[in-house]
């Protein structure tokens, strides 16, 4: 090192970011702590101070390391701070700053009454951010802060929230490209209206009763989890859907035309079968199809999927390349009518793929019998994999139905599988 020139002692250097590294280097000898200036990443720890036992605080600790930096663009904080020490640090280097993460820890009901200023309207300092992920936020008052107009990125993970608190932050962020949003609490209900939407992920626990509407003409990726009635509008862009609720139940989902739509996932519990059938109306031209959810019926009572045409729904499907088919799903299909007729120009043209979850042995025949037709009318089908999942019977029938598809297997080896 002693022999290389300054500016590549320099370069190397500035790409450090642990902030322990950067203080070790401090110690080297002067023509390294004349480079550190130059570091535009810093990295503190989860454990930075765990055995700090000298007269200055962590917070002033931070301050002093971010303050000697010319132009510190990305700073990470796992480490506890106060307020107070983060409104000292933005204060600072707020105008270069580009990327903050923080892990804010103030989730507990009693921090947020006794700090002062608050974490969250501390952010307001750092006006150029175009990328903000927190960690462990309590959100029950609307934060203070000014447009950040380039903001592309929000993440939040790990939140409690109310309605108008999120509003009001969701309005602070109008640029935004990617929104996450990711084990949250206490939104009842939530509207985004953000014109530059490319990618978003909500999870919401808790009852699973929330509703949730989006007008973002951009969206391509949507992932949503907690919500019972879901709207969105603008989806000519939209390429991946994911709709899961892990609590409570899906009354509603109102889409437009998914002309793009490459991948969709539903998954829950229960599903009013309106819900369903919109969804895979919607979803005609879908490439993927993953289906996991267990019971349909509108109200408390839990209630078997109904009868679905097994041509009528590949017909509705042209281009259904790989479907991955839970059980209640698949018990729907094998019903004796669906495959009573079927007209001889039949096929399933763009199938490659089939993935099954078989849970019970009621209805076998016809469930052999659907087995058979993926086979016969998939004829760019490549692989078919079964997954026999926790069939609960006592009954000799489940020992024949597991003999009988493992003669199916064997009889097409080159083609299905068994897990």
């Amino acid at each position: 090192m002693d022999s290389l020139p300054d500016a590549i002692v320099q370069y190397l250097l500035s790409h450090m970011n642990n902030a322990r590294d950067v203080a070790v280097c401090n110690c080297v000898s002067k023509r390294w702590k004349d480079s550190m200036p130059f570091i535009r990443s810093l990295y503190f720890p989860r454990n930075s101070f765990d055995n700090h036992l000298g007269r200055d605080s962590p917070d002033d600790i931070v301050w002093s390391m971010v303050s000697s930096i010319e132009k510190l663009e990305e700073l990470v904080v796992y480490s506890p701070f106060s307020g107070a020490g983060l409104s000292s640090w933005l204060s600072v280097i707020g105008s270069s700053l580009r990327h903050l993460e923080l892990r804010m820890d103030n989730l507990a009901e009693q921090e947020v009454c006794h700090e002062s200023p608050s974490k969250l309207d501390c952010i307001s300092s750092a006006k150029n951010l175009e990328s903000l992920k927190l960690w462990g936020v309590l959100m029950t008052h609307s934060p203070k802060w000014d447009v950040f107009q380039q903001l592309r990125n929000l993440e939040i993970v790990g939140a409690r929230l109310e309605d108008p608190a999120l509003t009001t932050l969701l309005s602070a962020c109008p640029n935004l490209t990617n929104l996450l949003l990711l084990g949250c609490e206490g939104v009842r209900s939530i509207s985004i209206n953000l014109p530059h939407l490319e990618q978003c992920k909500l999870d919401f626990y808790g009852l699973g009763n929330c509703s949730f509407s989006m007008n973002s003409p951009k969206i391509e990726v949507l992932e949503v989890q907690g919500c019972s009635w879901i709207r969105v509008r603008e989806t000519n862009r939209l390429r991946i859907l994911s709709i899961a609720n892990n609590a409570g139940r899906v009354y509603m989902v109102d889409f437009g035309k998914l002309v793009a739509l490459e991948f969709l996932s539903i998954r829950g519990v229960q599903w009013c079968w309106d819900a369903i059938c919109n969804m895979l109306q919607s979803a005609s031209e879908v490439k993927h199809l993953y289906m996991k959810v267990e019971f349909t019926g509108d109200f408390e009572a839990l209630q078997p999927f109904p009868e679905i045409d097994f041509v009528d729904f590949f017909n509705n499907h042209p281009k259904l390349q790989k479907f991955d088919v839970h059980g209640a799903m698949f018990a729907a299909l094998c019903q004796k009518n669906s495959l009573r007729s079927v007209d001889r120009g039949f096929i399933i043209p763009c199938l490659e793929e089939v993935v099954i979850t078989v849970r019970s042995p009621l209805n076998a025949e016809q469930k052999m019998s659907t087995l058979e037709s993926f086979l016969k009318y998939g004829k760019n089908l490549k692989t078919m994999v079964i997954k026999i999942l926790q069939m609960k019977s006592n009954h000799s029938s489940a020992d024949d139905f597991f003999d009988e598809i493992c003669r199916f297997r064997y009889m097409n080896r080159k083609i299905v599988r068994i897990e």
